[in-house]
């Protein structure tokens, strides 16, 4: 079986990318100036706290990275967490609470719950696709349609959502597709050409710089006559795109009659409500770009404490 292309635990580029996204956001809300209501409302000795509580049921994405959100704020803010990353939240059960400058806290309510709600959203759409193929021999994947900036943290989310993650760019997988195919066809000749090319860089052979090349060969194929010209060159995946449910069971049953080991990916057209179909036919893997281009932001809020905090 192939490996995954990415770790199911937070790093140290997601950090990055996220501390950037929050730099951005406020920016954009301050523009180098100040939170004008808050000062002229709130007194400057003034200590609270709030609780990040969920309005509906859902999955719980980005508490554990609370504290890189908080710190970017350089503020005097505390962040204590309760509910872990894939928890299956319950409405008015706090994932987190905050506590300190109330200035502040009110300055960064926005940025937190626009952060917090998206992540959770994409991991609570993620579950329902998942819970929805239980029971069959197909994994869930994600896509690189991701909001641009955001992918390593909405594939964070997919994964707290149960889902795992596909290649998180260009550069961590060999992906064939048409284009491919289409733009290299004088240079490499068939499809098994085309893979061979790819398994000799991937292998650690070839003429190409290939220090850091993955391992990972993947071809797509829209057509059962591609895909029977392709099996026998032995990629390590291959992508079924837009095929009917009746191609896709017989590209299974023409796989597991050769005896190969590759592993088939059906995408194209994965909805809710044609998930569980797709997986019926036998596929190891659905990968779908709607676990996070299509997903809507939990409702989320801030509660605050009824006293100050000392």
């Amino acid at each position: 079986m192939p490996k995954d292309y990415t770790s199911v635990v937070p790093n140290l580029q997601m950090k990055d990318d996220l501390q950037a996204l929050v730099r951005l956001a406020i920016a954009e809300d301050l523009r180098d100036q100040i939170d004008w209501t808050t000062v002229c409302l709130i007194d400057d000795s003034r200590r609270g706290g709030c609780r990040i509580v969920p309005r509906k049921p859902g999955v719980c994405a980005g508490a554990d990275l609370m504290p890189w959100i908080i710190e970017e704020f350089d503020a005097d803010l505390q962040v204590e967490i309760h509910q872990q990353d894939g928890t299956e939240l319950v409405p008015q059960k706090a994932i987190a609470s905050i506590v300190g400058n109330v200035r502040d806290l009110l300055t960064a309510e926005r940025t937190v719950l626009n952060l917090l709600s998206r992540l959770c959203g994409i991991a609570t759409l993620t579950k329902q696709y998942v819970d929805a193929i239980e029971g069959t021999k197909s994994r869930l994947y994600d896509t690189r349609k991701t909001t641009p900036g955001w992918r390593l943290i909405e594939k964070y989310a997919v994964r707290c959502g149960g889902a795992t993650s596909h290649r998180s760019g260009l550069h961590d997988g060999f992906l064939i597709k048409d284009n491919h195919l289409a733009l290299a066809g004088d240079a490499n000749g068939p499809i098994d050409a085309s893979v061979a090319a790819a398994k000799a860089i991937a292998w650690r052979g070839g003429t190409v710089e290939r220090m850091n090349a993955p391992e990972i060969v993947e071809i797509e194929v829209d057509s059962l006559d591609q895909f029977r010209d392709v099996l026998p060159s032995g990629p390590d995946i291959i992508l079924l795109d837009n095929f009917a449910l009746e191609s896709l069971a017989e590209a299974v049953a023409i796989r597991d009659a050769a005896g190969s080991p590759v592993e088939l990916e059906a995408s194209g057209n994965v909805t809710i409500d044609t998930i569980a179909s797709i997986a019926a036919t036998g596929v190891n893997r659905i990968s779908s770009g709607a676990l996070t281009h299509q997903a809507t932001s939990l409702d989320l809020g801030f509660d605050w404490f009824d006293a100050d905090v000392n």
